[in-house]
């Protein structure tokens, strides 16, 4: 099949399923490969060393698709109502991560019928990812049209801003390519730097993953570093902030999938019921939803910052039973919150734990040290 006949053929079924931008690029070596590396290098990967055993495979498309000619880059739009301010009792959730499903699994279902038809349609092969493969899909993104890598290292679109996903469709067969976006629209503006309360920004076009709240909250196995953790504020799992101030959002479409809506229990997670939660309750609550990443340790853990941030004394009674959880990663960070809120009955609920603990790295937070 002729190429360009393929190729607008390929965005429209793409546009049928819900994809709102699309542009094919060359399967080519990404431009930011060099940059890739050098952030590896430099360690702001942190814990993700699953980043840097695929290091040589993000070098070549082929390492996703034998044989790969050409990628279409495909955004899908998440953007719904931003959340009031700070309420007590409750975190923040990015909004990526507010909806009824997981975007794994909404996008995968899409990809797969995308490519079911690129392979009726030329006879050739494909692949579709989103986010789990080693491909720099911002790098191959921007050599597709869509946007320009930003200050904040997120990819912009001048039409949809940065609140949405991004997709790949990688194939064998030669499509029509898109002209890359060369220019880069942050001008003088550093708004996203500016706004990052953790300082998660070494300088413009880099981001410090060890310090960025995303990470800490969502990436992260241990303890979040004392440093880090009056930075992260109602945050308990994500963070928006970069986004948010960004100037080009503030015309941002609002997403046409209905299980992307924010879910009233998401918009706010109730952070005093999550401790009361059995395994099996949070498994039912948020196994398929992007909190179950961290799984139930990683968000008793935020958790128990927020409230520790929030340093309200409705909040000790859960703390409580997190001071008394099977996991020590929860343990340590509720002793933490208590000793943040230190009035009459967080200092007893310290001083009754203490010489029942067992772990050392959970006493020493119980402490203050």
């Amino acid at each position: 099949m002729d190429a360009l006949i393929l190729t607008n053929r390929m965005r429209t079924r793409a546009s049928e399923l819900g994809f709102t931008q699309s542009g094919v690029c060359p399967a080519v070596t990404p431009p930011g490969l060099d940059r890739f590396h050098q952030w590896l290098d430099a360690g702001f990967d942190g814990q993700m060393e699953y980043l840097a055993d695929r290091r040589e495979a993000y070098r070549t498309p082929n390492s996703v698709l034998e044989g790969c000619k050409s990628i279409l880059m495909l955004t899908m739009v998440y953007h719904t109502q931003s959340p009031e301010q700070q309420r007590l009792g409750r975190g923040r959730v990015s909004q990526y991560a507010s909806g009824a499903i997981d975007y794994h699994d909404l996008i995968h279902a899409r990809l797969k019928k995308l490519v079911a038809f690129h392979n009726e349609l030329s006879g050739g092969t494909a692949r579709g990812v989103i986010d789990t493969a080693p491909l720099l899909e911002r790098e191959y993104a921007q050599l597709a049209g869509l946007g320009w890598i930003a200050k904040n290292t997120m990819l912009i679109s001048k039409t949809e801003g940065s609140w949405f996903f991004l997709a790949a469709l990688l194939s064998d067969q030669k499509l029509t390519y898109d002209q890359p976006v060369t220019t880069d629209h942050c001008g003088s503006c550093t708004a996203c730097l500016d706004a990052c309360p953790t300082d998660a920004f070494p300088q413009p076009y880099v981001l410090d993953a060890t310090k960025c709240i995303s990470y800490l909250t969502i990436e992260l196995r241990s303890q979040i570093p004392k440093s880090m953790r009056e930075g992260i504020g109602d945050w308990a799992f994500g963070c928006d902030i970069c986004q948010q101030v960004c100037p080009w959002n503030n015309k941002s479409s609002q997403t046409l999938e209905p299980d992307f809506h924010t879910r009233e229990e998401m918009e706010y997670l109730d952070l005093h019921n999550l401790f009361s939660l059995t395994d099996e309750e949070f498994r039912t609550q948020f196994r398929k939803t992007p909190l179950w990443r961290s799984k139930r340790r990683g968000v008793l853990r935020n958790a128990a910052i927020v409230l520790g941030n929030q340093q309200r004394g409705e909040s000790v009674p859960a703390l409580e039973i997190g001071l008394t959880d099977s996991d020590p990663l929860v343990r340590a960070a509720s002793a933490w919150a208590l000793r943040r809120i230190a009035n009459e009955p967080a200092m007893r609920a310290i001083e009754l734990r203490l010489p029942l603990e067992p772990d050392e790295e959970v006493a020493r937070e119980l402490r203050g040290g």
